[in-house]
């Protein structure tokens, strides 16, 4: 494509610029995180309780906890599924099927752990692992799957969690991008023992960071609890709720100060209140932030395919029965004839302000880290990642409607393919 169509598409385009986000954040949001840092009492405290409680609540989960982003709730579900006081662990050595379209943090506490990461293919329609696939990955070494819900879906986790049942499987949900979903009722990230989320920019809600780890059971809570702050029971302030446990430890620790007892080994992955109640105050419009993406979502697409352009330059994700989905953004495959055209095109979207990446980290096994952390091997074997990382793209879904001219301004500069 020549300068001057570029010149002249950012001329006439120039205020209809794309991003993944748009306006993340209301007046509301700004000034409820400013009451918070009034009060000058910023770590965390009630604001993030609450938020625990009404998140739990919504989608039907036992427990959960907030922590400082998604990917520390993937790392801290990961050590509390190998914690020594969980009684049906993993353990170094262990094998987790995982699929091989990821983001680099659903694989690295894996390695962190001393686990070994057993790649699985996905499915190009939907973009989640195949199920067909994950069954035959299944070896006497398999201990657990991360399974990530992508972009607003997933397999169909009723299978998936019998076959985790019936082969004594440990199941965790990395449901980071799919906040709000729901299959045949049920919302995605109670399907496993643990389930993950991300409050990042462009997710289906934001706090700028912050994440939320959900569970079943009341010991895998007290695990994930001590896991989230050095291993610390808590002190009073957080353990009043808890006395008998509490008392416990103080009990048959009598030399030691109660406020400060280590029961386990942890990090620190605390999240701000002011991180708690952005996220909190956000949550509370979950449905109709998901509702204005899904109906963007559909206004984009049917623009695109009832056009007298269309000539299925692009493939659309297909929505798999059962699914209420919670899209985060727009994953677009294009037709493999235009696979020689996707850098330059992606690059002229770019010079005229339509905002992409990747389709999560496309075939992760392709990245440097994989290669140094020697969990490369047979990375051609995953056909469909490939297929994915060479043809695929997203664009954001805005928590506004789509105005007319952004629509046709997307729907000009996506048709710009056959120019190129």
């Amino acid at each position: 494509m020549n300068n001057k169509i570029y010149k002249y598409q950012n001329l006439i385009n120039k205020n209809y610029k794309y991003e993944l986000l748009e306006n993340g954040f209301t007046n509301e949001d700004i000034n409820i995180g400013k009451k918070v840092l009034s009060s000058k009492r910023i770590t965390m405290a009630s604001y993030t309780k609450n938020f625990e409680i009404d998140f739990a609540k919504k989608i039907g989960a036992n427990y959960a906890l907030m922590v400082n982003s998604g990917s520390s709730a993937n790392l801290i579900a990961i050590f509390a599924a190998g914690n020594l006081l969980r009684k049906n662990r993993l353990n170094p050595g262990d094998e987790v099927l995982i699929p091989a379209l990821c983001w680099s943090t659903s694989v690295w506490p894996i390695v962190q752990f001393g686990l070994k990461p057993k790649f699985v293919d996905v499915d190009t329609e939907t973009l989640n692992i195949n199920f067909e696939s994950l069954k035959k990955k299944i070896t006497n070494k398999t201990r657990a799957i991360m399974l990530i819900n992508v972009l607003g879906i997933s397999s169909n986790l009723f299978e998936i969690s019998k076959i985790a049942k019936d082969n004594n499987l440990i199941l965790i949900e990395d449901n980071c991008e799919s906040l709000g979903t729901k299959l045949n009722n049920k919302y995605l990230g109670t399907f496993g023992d643990f389930g993950t989320f991300s409050f990042y920019y462009s997710h289906q809600i934001t706090s700028g960071e912050g994440g939320m780890v959900v569970c079943k059971k009341k010991e895998d809570y007290d695990i994930l609890f001590a896991l989230r702050s050095h291993g610390w029971l808590g002190g009073t302030r957080f353990y009043k709720r808890n006395l008998k446990l509490y008392n416990n430890y103080a009990k048959k620790n009598p030399d030691l100060d109660p406020r400060y007892i280590f029961i386990n080994s942890g990090f620190n992955l605390r999240p701000t209140d002011i991180q708690g109640a952005i996220a909190h105050n956000q949550f509370k419009r979950l449905d109709i932030l998901k509702k204005k993406r899904n109906d963007n979502r559909n206004l984009i697409i049917n623009k695109i395919i009832s056009s007298s352009k269309w000539k299925n330059q692009f493939q659309f994700i297909k929505i798999p029965n059962g699914f209420n989905p919670s899209w985060m953004g727009l994953p677009i495959l294009l037709n493999k004839n235009y696979e020689n055209k996707k850098k330059k095109f992606l690059k002229f979207l770019d010079s005229i302000g339509i905002e992409t990446r990747p389709i999560i980290s496309g075939n992760f096994l392709n990245h440097p880290g994989a290669k140094l952390y020697k969990i490369d091997k047979g990375k051609k074997e995953f056909k469909n990642a490939e297929l994915i990382q060479k043809l695929g793209f997203l664009i954001g879904l805005h928590t506004k409607k789509i105005e007319k001219k952004r629509l046709q301004f997307l729907h000009d500069n996506l048709f710009m393919i056959d120019k190129l």
